[in-house]
């Protein structure tokens, strides 16, 4: 049954060091207040999952939680690079960390794959590229009825799936609008999901179909108003381009990331989301 709990008690208790995360949501609805609740906490050891990682895995694994990332692009959307993913790829700072590389549509049918029960994700792909030379999860299988050669990559079956929605009934019911990426499967194939939300509501006010997520697929839901930020929100805030911009020549170096994370985020507690977008506003 889904709980309602503080953003704080729910990273307590479904995360644990040496688990698999996936912290998902497509341009908009970024888990960021999740992710810095899972950096508070200092839970490491980390396996992290994320089609398209941006800011928030710079920070965890800048703040060395992180062993290993399994992904399908890797970048600061507009801007360029990930310097705490660099620095730790090829310096080892502040740790080494294995990456397993695939493409979007590889991760995409691994997370439906997961979410069905199944062992493993079967689709066209990889055919003339070389990042099977490299990541040596991705197989070649032959399909029994036509003997076309496809491709195969192992189901993605996180410990905990973090996601962002716009609002949640009381019975535990989430609604999502917008833009959308594998949110709905990642906590599908998740053994626990946390979905923070911009609000709670007493009624969804919505067809029953837009209900992507019902309450019997959630572990928990944390109401944290500004959660997504510097992503957007559909119909609450928009996108804040001046801090991914910013983002680039703080992670650039390490004193003033180190500097950074410990203004912005350790000494800093998940309401303070609510007042980072503040002039952000949309009116609805």
């Amino acid at each position: 049954m889904v709980e309602f709990l503080s953003l704080k008690d729910a990273v307590t208790k479904y995360l644990k060091s040496g688990d698999s995360a996936a912290f998902e949501g497509f341009t908009h609805l970024i888990p960021h207040a999740a992710a810095h609740e899972v950096i508070r906490q200092g839970i490491d050891e980390l396996t992290v999952i994320r089609m398209t990682p941006d800011l928030i895995y710079d920070q965890l694994i800048g703040m060395g939680l992180v062993k290993k990332m399994i992904f399908s692009y890797a970048g600061n959307p507009g801007v360029g690079l990930l310097r705490r993913v660099r620095d730790a790829v090829e310096n080892g700072w502040p740790r080494s960390i294995t990456l397993e590389e695939h493409s979007h549509a590889a991760l995409a049918n691994a997370y439906e794959a997961g979410a069905a029960g199944l062992p493993c994700a079967v689709f066209r792909g990889y055919l003339g590229t070389d990042l099977q030379r490299v990541n040596p999860n991705i197989k070649s299988i032959t399909c029994p009825f036509t003997g076309e050669e496809l491709a195969a990559v192992p189901s993605v079956l996180p410990d905990v799936a973090f996601i962002h929605a716009l609002k949640a009934d009381r019975k535990g019911n989430v609604l999502i609008e917008g833009i959308l990426g594998v949110q709905k499967e990642a906590v599908m194939a998740a053994k626990s999901s946390i979905v923070t939300v911009e609000e709670i509501v007493d009624d969804l006010d919505t067809h029953m179909n837009a209900t992507i997520l019902p309450h019997w697929a959630v572990s928990a839901i944390c109401e944290v108003p500004g959660g997504a930020h510097p992503s957007y929100t559909q119909g609450y805030y928009r996108r804040d381009n001046k801090t991914y911009i910013d983002w680039d020549t703080i992670a650039v170096d390490r004193g003033k990331f180190q500097a950074w994370m410990e203004e912005h985020v350790l000494k800093q507690d998940p309401g303070v989301f609510a007042d980072r977008i503040k002039g952000l506003e949309v009116t609805q």
